[in-house]
């Protein structure tokens, strides 16, 4: 399977005025020279694989979580922080614990304010395993849909009609300077970034993300995770450089290594097609 690479040429305008100077990135996108891609760009497409493999990761990431064990000097668990006594037996009511002085059971776990009966335990083993050829097999099938248009449209990315998979970015030139496009210069280089992806015609999809985002419902909102954004470009590169940085505080884009890149990079939550955006160091790197 072969693909056309996007070679792109930025020519920076630069405008004087009594405020000071206004720099505009302006980025044309042509059609490049042809390249060969790996064999895991004509996998057979296996969402049930995918699915399976992006839980297995979510699941291996999870942590341990659970109740101390009560007793010595510690601070009690919750519903053990009474002082209790038992009655004894012979007076006909049931023998569980009762705060000192009271009638009020405690501690019991069906007893009010008591402990709970089967609370979580630390023990616990949350993995899921799966076979190595297994997960390289959903892979490289998430990597075939992100070359599919209309699996990426169907996940609701938005990009242009003109807009050929997958997305190989080529040479990269500025001010009739070739630069390696990974090392990008660091100056206003997310501003060069943007420009890129709109010149591809990649644009609309940065503006979903940007525009997309909102307070996330419950009390996820109280833990660090306050507001909720749309999954929307992933980069792969070779190695994280200066268009690595560029890309990595866009709202909604991810950046990942090609030789790191698993299911859950290409197919969040389980749903492949994501809008992925290639370098040609990257597929190399791929092979």
């Amino acid at each position: 399977m072969k693909v056309k690479m996007y070679n792109l040429t930025n020519t920076v305008e630069v405008e004087e005025l009594e405020a000071g100077l206004i720099i505009d990135y302006s980025i044309e996108a042509v059609d490049g020279k042809s390249m060969t891609l790996p064999a895991a760009f004509e996998s057979s497409f296996r969402p049930d694989l995918i699915r399976r493999a992006v839980h297995s990761s979510r699941a291996n990431r999870r942590q341990s979580y659970g109740h101390r064990e009560h007793g010595g000097k510690r601070s009690p668990q919750p519903g053990m922080k009474h002082s209790v006594e038992w009655w004894g037996k012979g007076r006909g009511v049931s023998r569980i614990m009762r705060k000192s002085g009271q009638r009020t059971g405690a501690q019991n776990p069906h007893t009010r304010g008591g402990r709970r009966a089967h609370g979580p335990m630390v023990a616990k083993d949350w993995t899921q395993k799966m076979n190595t050829k297994e997960a390289g097999a959903a892979r490289d099938s998430a990597i075939a849909a992100s070359a599919d248009a209309d699996v990426v449209a169907s996940r609701g990315h938005q990009f242009s009609e003109n807009v050929r998979f997958p997305i190989v970015l080529g040479t990269y030139t500025e001010d009739k300077e070739k630069i390696e496009i990974e090392s990008l210069p660091a100056e206003k280089a997310t501003k060069k970034f943007i420009a890129m992806m709109e010149s591809i015609g990649l644009g609309d999809d940065l503006v979903r993300a940007k525009d997309g985002r909102n307070i996330r419902a419950g009390k996820g909102k109280m833990r660090g995770r306050r507001r909720r954004t749309p999954k929307s470009i992933l980069l792969v590169v070779a190695q994280r450089d200066g268009l690595a940085k560029a890309a990595r505080n866009i709202p909604g884009v991810d950046v990942a290594v090609a030789k790191d890149l698993c299911a859950e990079d290409l197919a969040p939550g389980g749903d492949a097609g994501r809008l992925t955006v290639w370098t040609k160091a990257a597929i190399d790197a791929l092979e």
